[in-house]
């Protein structure tokens, strides 16, 4: 990487499919509005309501491991203390905001 260049992140070499994953999902954001729409079964909204959350998990949990294997790790790497106590803390903070969440 030299000067100026932007900075890859952890995900940067799986970001079409991360994509392709995000727009599944917010078809699947979409099919729940129709089903508000439709006036459909409470049960069934709740299912797919629960399968977005899975999905959004599913996609959260791949780039905070992508984070750690590459942005986490290559900071540790470089030997620079002060780069790898803010990625340490970076990920941390990211954990606790999941581990809130439940």
């Amino acid at each position: 990487m030299t000067e100026g260049e932007p900075r890859a992140h952890g995900y940067a070499a799986d970001k079409e499919a991360l994509v392709r994953r995000l727009h599944r999902i917010e078809g699947q954001v979409r099919g729940i509005e129709r089903m508000l729409e439709e006036d459909r079964y409470c049960i069934d909204v709740l299912t797919q309501i629960a399968a977005v959350n899975t999905a959004l998990e599913s996609l959260a949990f791949k780039i905070l491991d992508d984070h750690v294997n590459h942005c986490v790790a290559g900071a540790l790497a470089s030997g620079d203390a002060a780069e790898a106590e803010t990625k340490s803390k970076e990920l941390l903070a990211a954990v606790h905001r999941f581990a809130r969440v439940r």
